[in-house]
C-alpha cells in the first residue's frame, strides 16, 4: 500500500503549528516594537541623546548597561528550536490494497482532494522542505473493556489529550492496534482474553495524530475472519492506515508506505504470537503476517527497501510482562536490519523492554501498554512516546518521551518520576544509555 500525505487531519495539524509560528513571529515583534519605542522615549527625554546638553557615549557608559540590556532582551525572546514537523495522515485504502496517492491537504466535502492547495501548504506537505522526517511510535492500544468505559464517560478523545502534542507534531505516527473494531464475529475458543470494539472510537484515534496501526497480533482476530474484515474496513472509512492482516498472505506482508518531506517510509508488521494455525494469512485465508520462520518477512523488507528510503518493522513478541527480550528477539532484530530494516519497532510484553542498536540501526524491543487499560499496576503503567528523526540514509536519533497511564489517559512525567524511568530504561538495555533529557544514545 502507498500513502502520501493527503488526509485532512494533516492539515490541521499544519494549521496549528502554522497559528504557533504566526504567534511567535507576532509577539517577537510587538516586542521589538516596545523596546524601540522605549528606546525613542528615552532619547527624548532630559538627559537623552538628542539632549542639548548630552554628550557622546563613552566605551565605559556604554558597558555600564549594554550586557545586562543585552542579556535582559535575550531572556526576553523565546528559545526557538527545531520542531518536529506535523503528522502525516493515512492515504485512504483501495479495493485493490493500495492505498490512494496525493499530498496531505484539506479533503473537499465530496471525499476528494482539492485539486489546488495554497502554496504554504504544498511545502509544508513535504515536497523537499527537511532533510529528515520524524517518526513516533507509541505500544499497544486497546480502545474497548475498561477504556471504553472511560471513553463513554468522558468522550472519545478522552485517552489523549494529555499526549496530544506528542502525537500529533510528528510526520508520522504509528501504534499496535490490539483489537478487532467489530461488532459481529465469533469469539475465539480457549483464550483468556478475547477483545472487540466499536468503529465509533476510531475517529479521536485520528485526530489524535496516530496514522499508521499494526494488525499483526495475537487479538486481531479475536472476532474471528469477520471481525478482522471489518477492522479492515473500519480503520479504511477512518483513514487510518493498517499493516500486518490482510485477505490474503499478500496483503498481509505489504507495507504501507507513507512520504512525508519528501522521504518515503514503509512500515511492515509481523507477529511472532499467534495463538492457533489459522490465524496465519495465506494464499487463500485472511489473517496476520507471521515471523515464526523470518524469511517471508525477511523477503517482504528487501522489496520494500526497493520502494521506499526507510524500513521500520513493527514485531509482536517476546514474553508477557517480561522487561528483558528473548534471545530469539534479538536474533530476529538483526536478521531484520541484515535485510534492510532501518527501525524494529517491539509490542507484546505489555512492559517496556529496553533499546539495542545493529550496525547503527535502532532496535526498540516493547514500547509496553500505551492506552490498553484504565487501571493498570507496576510497571504496565509505565509508558512513553519514542521519536525517531532519521534521514534518508536510514540514520536516526532516537528521544524517548516518558508517561505514565492512568485512567486511561498516559500523562508525560517530569522530575524524578521521569529520571527514575529513563534510568530504569538504561539498565534494562543493550550497550546504551538513556540520558535525562530522554535522547538514547549508545554507551
Amino acid at each position: 500500500m502507498y500513502a502520501s500525505r493527503s488526509e485532512a487531519h494533516q492539515h490541521e495539524k499544519r494549521r496549528r503549528k502554522k497559528r504557533f509560528r504566526l504567534l511567535l513571529t507576532v509577539n517577537l515583534m510587538i516586542v521589538g516594537l516596545i523596546v524601540v519605542a522605549i528606546a525613542v522615549w528615552a532619547s527624548l527625554q532630559d538627559g537623552g541623546i538628542f539632549h542639548k546638553d548630552s554628550k557622546p557615549q563613552t566605551e565605559e557608559s556604554a558597558n555600564a548597561g549594554g550586557p545586562a540590556a543585552n542579556n535582559a532582551a535575550a531572556e526576553d525572546e523565546p528559545e526557538i528550536s527545531a520542531a518536529p514537523d506535523e503528522s502525516a495522515a493515512p492515504g485512504e485504502e483501495n479495493t485493490d490494497g493500495t492505498a490512494s496517492e496525493g499530498t496531505k491537504e484539506e479533503d473537499s466535502p465530496s471525499g476528494q482532494n482539492d485539486p489546488s492547495p495554497s502554496p504554504d501548504d504544498s511545502v509544508s506537505a513535504g515536497a523537499g522542505t527537511s532533510d529528515t522526517v520524524s517518526l513516533a511510535f507509541v505500544g499497544d492500544i486497546l480502545l474497548a473493556e475498561s477504556v471504553g468505559d472511560m471513553m463513554k464517560q468522558y468522550g472519545d478523545a478522552y485517552p489523549y489529550k494529555e499526549a496530544l502534542f506528542h502525537l500529533s507534531e510528528p510526520d508520522l505516527t504509528a501504534a499496535n492496534l490490539e483489537y478487532p473494531v467489530t461488532k459481529r464475529g465469533i469469539p475465539a475458543e480457549d483464550k483468556q482474553f478475547v477483545f472487540k470494539g466499536d468503529a465509533g472510537a476510531l475517529p479521536a484515534l485520528k485526530d489524535s495524530g496516530i496514522d499508521i496501526v499494526s494488525l499483526a497480533n495475537n487479538h486481531t482476530l479475536d472476532q474471528g475472519v469477520e471481525g478482522l474484515l471489518d477492522t479492515m474496513t473500519h480503520l479504511d472509512k477512518a483513514g487510518i492506515n493498517h499493516m500486518g492482516a490482510g485477505n490474503n498472505d499478500t496483503e498481509a506482508f505489504a507495507p504501507v508506505i507513507k512520504e512525508a518531506n519528501g522521504i518515503k517510509v514503509a512500515y511492515i508488521g509481523v507477529s511472532r504470537v499467534v495463538p492457533t494455525g489459522e490465524w496465519k494469512a495465506d494464499k487463500n485465508r485472511a489473517g496476520v503476517a507471521e515471523t515464526y520462520d523470518t524469511t517471508r518477512t525477511k523477503a517482504a523488507i528487501k522489496k520494500a527497501k526497493k520502494q521506499a528510503d526507510l524500513v521500520v518493522v513493527m514485531v509482536h513478541w517476546g514474553i508477557e510482562k517480561s522487561e528483558t527480550p528473548e534471545q530469539y528477539q534479538r536474533d530476529f532484530a538483526r536478521e531484520y536490519i541484515d535485510s534492510g530494516a532501518d527501525l524494529i519497532i517491539g509490542s507484546h510484553p505489555h512492559v517496556l523492554q529496553g533499546f539495542e542498536q545493529y550496525k547503527g540501526k535502532w532496535i526498540a524491543y516493547s514500547l509496553g501498554n500505551f492506552i490498553f487499560s484504565a487501571y493498570p499496576k507496576g510497571a504496565t503503567a509505565d509508558t512513553g512516546v519514542l521519536n525517531a528523526v532519521c534521514a534518508k540514509s536510514g540514520d536516526c536519533d532516537l528521544t524517548f518521551d516518558p508517561m505514565n497511564n492512568n485512567l486511561a489517559q498516559p500523562k508525560p512525567v517530569e522530575g524524578e518520576q521521569a529520571k527514575t524511568l529513563l534510568q530504569h530504561l538504561s539498565a534494562i538495555s543493550f550497550g546504551v544509555k538513556v540520558r535525562e533529557n530522554g535522547t538514547v544514545l549508545p554507551k
